[in-house]
Formats: C-alpha cells, sequence, structure tokens
C-alpha cells in the first residue's frame, strides 16, 4: 500500500469515527460537563498510546522539542476540543459534525501561508462545493438563529479554524518525529486548559449519574475518538500534503448528521439533503483530481 493510499484511507478513517464522536458526546455531555469530558479524553488517549510507545521502545523525545509539541497539542486538544464540546452543546449533533467540516476551507490558506503549498484551481473548486454546502445546510442566518444555535455554531466554528491550524502544524512537526509518540506528547498539551476549566465547571455543574452507558461511552471517546483517531489523522497529515488530507475531513459531517438524525432524531430538512450533495459533489471532485 502506498504512503498516498495509506494516508487517504487514515483520514477517511478518523474523520467517520468523528462523526460518530459528535453524537455520543451528545449524550455524554447530559451527564458530564464538556471540557471533564475533554480532559478525560486526553489522559485516556494519552495513556492509551503510552503503552503502545513503551512497548515499541521508540525514543524520548528531545526536551528542547517538547515544549513547541506541547503548544501545538493545545491548539488542536485545548482550544479546538474545547470550542467543539461546547459547540455541540449549544447546538445539535448535526451541526455538529456539519459546521466543523469547514476545516478543510481554512486548512487551504493556512498550509499555503505556513508550508508554501500550492493553492490550485481544482483545490478551490472543491473546496468552495463543499462549503457552500456546509453553509446551506447550518444556514447561520436563518434557522439556526431563531432555533437558538448561533452561539453553538460560533463555537464550532472556531474549532474548525483552529483544528485546522493544528492539523497544518501536524504536517510540519511529524517530518521530524514519530506520530505515535508526537500524538502521545500533543495529548499532555491540551491539558492545562481542559483541566482549568474543567475544575472550574464542576462549581458550576456538578458530573450527573455514571451510568455504564455513559461510561462506556467516555471509553470509546477516549480510546477510539481520540487515541486512534487522533493517531490516524496525524498519519494522514504525514503522508499527503496539508491541503489534500483536509479534504477527507468531509467524511464527518455525512456520518455525524446521518446518526444524529437516526439516534436522536435531529430533524434533516430538504436544505440538509441540498447541502449533502453539494458536498459530496466537492469530495468527488477532489477525488477527480488525486
Amino acid at each position: 500500500m502506498t504512503k498516498t493510499l495509506s494516508g487517504t484511507l487514515a483520514g477517511l478513517c478518523a474523520a467517520s469515527l468523528w462523526g460518530v464522536m459528535y453524537v455520543v458526546s451528545k449524550v455524554v455531555m447530559e451527564t458530564v460537563p464538556p471540557f471533564v469530558l475533554v480532559t478525560s479524553r486526553l489522559l485516556l488517549g494519552a495513556g492509551t498510546l503510552a503503552l503502545f510507545v513503551i512497548r515499541r521502545g521508540r525514543p524520548v523525545v528531545p526536551r528542547s522539542h517538547i515544549l513547541q509539541i506541547l503548544m501545538v497539542g493545545l491548539i488542536g486538544y485545548g482550544i479546538s476540543l474545547g470550542f467543539q464540546f461546547y459547540g455541540t452543546m449549544l447546538s445539535t449533533a448535526s451541526n455538529g459534525a456539519m459546521v466543523t467540516a469547514t476545516t478543510p476551507a481554512f486548512v487551504l490558506p493556512i498550509a499555503a501561508l505556513i508550508l508554501g503549498e500550492r493553492i490550485t484551481l481544482q483545490r478551490i473548486i472543491a473546496l468552495t462545493l463543499s462549503t457552500v454546502g456546509v453553509l446551506v445546510v447550518v444556514n447561520p442566518l436563518g434557522s439556526s438563529i431563531e432555533q437558538g444555535y448561533l452561539a453553538g455554531n460560533l463555537c464550532l466554528v472556531t474549532a474548525a479554524l483552529t483544528w485546522a491550524l493544528y492539523s497544518v502544524l501536524v504536517r510540519k512537526m511529524t517530518a521530524n518525529y514519530d506520530v505515535l509518540t508526537f500524538s502521545m506528547y500533543a495529548f499532555l498539551g491540551g491539558l492545562p486548559v481542559s483541566v482549568s476549566l474543567g475544575v472550574w465547571e464542576l462549581t458550576q455543574q456538578p458530573i450527573g449519574t455514571l451510568t455504564w452507558g455513559i461510561l462506556g461511552g467516555i471509553l470509546f471517546l477516549g480510546i477510539i475518538c481520540t487515541a486512534l483517531a487522533m493517531f490516524l489523522w496525524n498519519t494522514a497529515f504525514k503522508h499527503l500534503d496539508a491541503g489534500i488530507a483536509g479534504l477527507t475531513f468531509f467524511a464527518q459531517p455525512l456520518v455525524g448528521a446521518a446518526l444524529g438524525a437516526l439516534l436522536l432524531h435531529d430533524k434533516l430538512s430538504l436544505s440538509f439533503i441540498f447541502g449533502g450533495v453539494l458536498i459530496l459533489g466537492g469530495i468527488l471532485f477532489s477525488s477527480r483530481q488525486n
């Protein structure tokens, strides 16, 4: 299997897992506050990857480089995940998956600025189709305001922007580091933000009753949607140009919105279907280019 194919499959698998994540996190956050849940995810993710790092006997990252990785992790796992979870709590699982699907639109210019990647006409057309599809579905000037989802959607857009920045930085830094080791340290970078805000949250909103279902959801989010999915996502950006790897993110809204409608009874309007067609059009166009 070529690096291009393995990178593409890794990105698609990660994005699909995050589509499932929005549905699970929406349910879990009815019991566990957002940043408490983020902290749980990061600890479980770091612990899971640490087991593999120790078993593989990978060399320790030099101390002078650890701070750089922690700062990248702060952007991705502290700031971005925090906005993502709050946005999902204030909005719907379907909107959560759809709004953050604008990430590839942010990846393209950021990758051009930081990595010097070319912005081709084909990539612009693909991103335009998919981004317009997201806007049609979310409708920030229409139904989202009427339903009181504007604040949540704005948080989700911020999550998409900061996640795009994180992803481009991953592409830059994993040229020198093992992806598994990098991912483990990056998780730790998000803890200062999540722990601080998580402690504050507990003074405002105590944790509810932890059923076996909720505990299972936390484990799923931490091990599968964090450790596994983040490793796959970082692998995609190691092997592919950031602008191309970012396009795999469009698998996320289709999975997340479909499961949100099926399991959480989120409403799927005609605008959702039309927007979904545009998103698929963008994916197919980019696939044709590649």
